[in-house]
């Protein structure tokens, strides 16, 4: 978290190369006080600059990208800011091989673009150390899960 003016801000990079995926998120993730976003990447070179240049306290992933895709972007944060939250956001339907290349990627969590209250409560669940995958996939809203994939949670 960074000091802004006067009150400590967590700080998030939006990384999505759709324009207006990245104005909804922004305004989304502008609803909340505690939270700012300190930029916007459109692929996953530009992602891994600004993370080294900004020094996000969360960057928000989407996982098809012209250059670098989602998946290689967060190895390379993973190199550049060890430990840094990471969360996906993507459009496409998660299985179990794609939820285990996600994790393996060093994502903390995975959310659909088109539920904003899913994008919310992810974010919130990966600020506090927590993974927020699907439990079921078939669909069904994500639940905030241990590393296991077990309840009740705990750090990624």
């Amino acid at each position: 978290m960074q000091e802004g003016t006067g009150s400590l801000s967590t700080r998030i990079l939006i990384v999505d190369d759709d324009a207006t995926i990245r104005m909804l998120l922004r305004r989304l993730l502008g609803a909340n006080p505690d939270w700012a976003v300190c930029g916007e990447a459109v692929d996953g070179v530009e992602a891994v600059q600004k993370v080294m240049q900004l020094a996000p306290d969360l960057t928000i992933l989407d996982l098809s990208m012209p250059r670098m895709n989602g998946l290689d972007t967060a190895r390379e944060i993973g190199n550049v800011r060890p430990g840094m939250p990471l969360l996906l956001v993507t459009v496409q339907h998660l299985d179990r091989f794609a939820l285990e290349s996600i994790r393996e990627a060093g994502f903390q969590g995975a959310v659909t673009k088109e539920n904003g209250a899913e994008v919310v409560k992810g974010v919130e669940a990966v600020l506090r150390g927590e993974c927020f995958f699907p439990t079921e996939l078939d669909g069904a809203s994500p639940e905030i899960l241990g590393p296991e994939g077990k309840q009740p949670t705990h750090l990624c």
